[in-house]
């Protein structure tokens, strides 16, 4: 008997190409890209409006409504700032000087004002400190414009409406720059230090401007830039307590600007709009100016 000997054959193992994995820096570059790509488009989304005011000053009253409204057409920029400032003999002026009255003197003296208090409230323990507290945090989650009418009638009784203090007494009194401030001091303001001050024979007033105010200089900054530009941009209660032109603020001056059209017919947006881009110009240059103190205080703020 032959024995056959049968071979089988094996059919030939293909290879499995594998995918590589996505690893974690993979996934970290793609949310960085959706992170880098959500800032432009936000940047573009506040620029915007910018744009098109910078836009609009440089035309005159026809290319102003005949043109494409985001791109220039002529430069008649330098007429128009002309214009501003001689409109009405140059009441343009007054109200950027009552402005700056308002918002600079307001906010330095509000500041001082907040930095005492916060410090108070962090570094003294008084009964009914956190009832206190309790009270700023809810008042300043109260709208200014429900405010507005019981300062008109504490004012008008008073006799200071349309009068300069009806818009810096207001000013002075911010109790979410208290808030702040108080925050700032607990991170700031050690214990051991105040006390080591009283140890030498400082006293309470010194400690508070020799020490405290030197150490809260970057707090301080912040609270009063937020306040500067809370101030400038006010519309709705100098438009309630002011009265004369003479006492107005920009805000005020160019919607009064704005309505001329209404009741004389004279077309003045091309004033507006090139008041309008003059009025953002201080706040530009106060950001940028203190940048360094906005970050560091931005930065300190968000890790208490």
């Amino acid at each position: 008997m032959v024995l056959t000997e049968h071979t089988t054959e094996r059919p030939p193992v293909r290879s499995v190409r594998r995918l590589p994995r996505p690893d974690a820096a993979s996934r970290g570059r793609g949310g960085q890209r959706f992170l880098l790509v959500g800032l432009i488009l936000a940047s573009v989304y506040s620029l915007f409006p910018v744009w098109w005011l910078i836009v609009a000053a440089t035309k005159d009253r026809t290319a102003l409504y005949q043109s494409n409204g985001l791109w220039f057409s002529g430069w008649h920029l330098w007429e128009n700032l002309q214009q501003v400032f001689t409109y009405q003999d140059g009441i343009f002026l007054r109200w950027t000087a009552n402005s700056f009255l308002y918002a600079g003197v307001g906010s330095l003296g509000g500041t001082l004002i907040a930095l005492a208090t916060g410090y108070g409230l962090a570094r003294f323990d008084f009964p009914g400190r956190n009832v206190i507290f309790a009270c700023v945090v809810g008042s300043f989650l109260i709208p200014i414009a429900l405010l507005t009418l019981p300062l008109y009638l504490l004012f008008s009784a008073l006799g200071m409406v349309d009068t300069p203090w009806a818009m810096l007494i207001p000013c002075l009194i911010n109790p979410f720059s208290v808030y702040l401030a108080k925050v700032y001091t607990e991170a700031t303001v050690p214990y051991e230090l105040l006390e080591a001050a009283r140890i030498d024979g400082a006293g309470e007033l010194r400690i508070f401007f020799s020490i405290v105010l030197r150490m809260m200089t970057t707090g301080g900054a912040t609270v009063f830039l937020l306040a500067f530009v809370n101030t400038w941009n006010a519309f709705f209660l100098p438009l309630t307590v002011l009265r004369g032109k003479e006492n107005w603020t920009l805000n005020l001056g160019l919607y009064n600007w704005t309505g001329t059209r209404l009741e004389s017919g004279i077309d003045l947006t091309g004033l507006v709009l090139t008041g309008a881009l003059l009025s953002i110009v201080p706040m530009a240059i106060m950001m940028v100016a203190m940048r360094r103190y906005w970050r560091s205080g931005v930065t300190l703020g968000a890790l208490k």
